[in-house]
């Protein structure tokens, strides 16, 4: 469905995405896992148009067609939303008029009233808070605004930045079972997150990437089984590490 085939992105003079490529298969969760600053936002920002005559290099094509170079007015009509990591909503909107914003590009309108129906079926709070301003919602709303607000527009795939950020556990684990969710329901979803163990939980595909280079990809289930993984962005250690790690304390603790 997307193939990104060799894109190298800057800001100013600096490297973001050195040769980046990678395919997202209709129909799966695939999930880009990194550290701060390892490029995962910029990868979804050079798909949707959002960084000015980027990328510099190498193609980008959803179903078949090139988008690299479109606005980003067109990508959304072709079929691509993005969810933005910190959630934007428009504070001084309603819930209800966010979610139509989310909408304003489809030229039909009889289906409008039916997709309200559905994002109230994935979020019950916002059924609830449709004539609330949206910057008096608690983060968590915030955030299942901004999934409904992205899923009005009918995307073939969507794009997920950090939707975990900022939430607490309870809320996180809310908010994956719904993207998961929408995933069944026929949207093929890109993942950027740094909440490894809940990505790649509900993923098909995991890639990692670091200073603007993957540096490892392959099916989820066997990135969780990793080593390195499981130790670097899991925060899982092996019984050795772990034995190891404690020797480095008491060492430490009488110098």
């Amino acid at each position: 469905m997307l193939e990104i085939k060799n894109i190298e992105t800057y800001y100013n003079l600096i490297y973001a995405l050195r040769g980046v490529s990678l395919t997202v298969e209709e129909g799966t969760v695939t999930a880009i896992l990194g550290s701060n600053g390892a490029g995962k936002s910029t990868v979804l920002k050079t798909v949707m148009g959002l960084i000015e005559d980027q990328p510099d290099k190498g193609t980008i094509e959803f179903q078949g067609r090139r988008i690299d170079g479109k606005d980003t007015e067109e990508i959304v009509r072709r079929g691509i939303s993005l969810v933005p990591e910190g959630r934007e909503v428009f504070e001084e909107l309603t819930v209800r008029e966010n979610l139509l914003m989310g909408g304003y590009t489809r030229r039909e309108k009889s289906g409008i009233r039916q997709d309200f129906d559905r994002i109230y079926e994935h979020f019950p709070v916002l059924r609830s808070r449709a004539d609330q301003w949206a910057g008096t919602l608690s983060g968590g709303e915030q955030q299942m605004l901004a999934i409904g607000r992205a899923l009005m527009a009918r995307p073939a795939l969507l794009l997920l930045d950090e939707p975990s950020l900022g939430l607490s556990p309870i809320l996180v684990r809310e908010i994956f079972g719904i993207i998961q969710a929408i995933n069944q329901s026929g949207v093929t979803i890109l993942l950027v997150e740094q909440n490894a163990r809940m990505a790649l939980g509900i993923s098909h595909f995991g890639l990692i990437l670091e200073n603007g280079r993957f540096v490892m990809k392959g099916p989820s289930q066997e990135l969780m089984q990793d080593q390195d993984v499981r130790e670097f962005y899991m925060g899982i250690r092996s019984e050795a590490s772990a034995k190891g790690y404690q020797r480095w304390k008491r060492k430490k603790r009488w110098r």
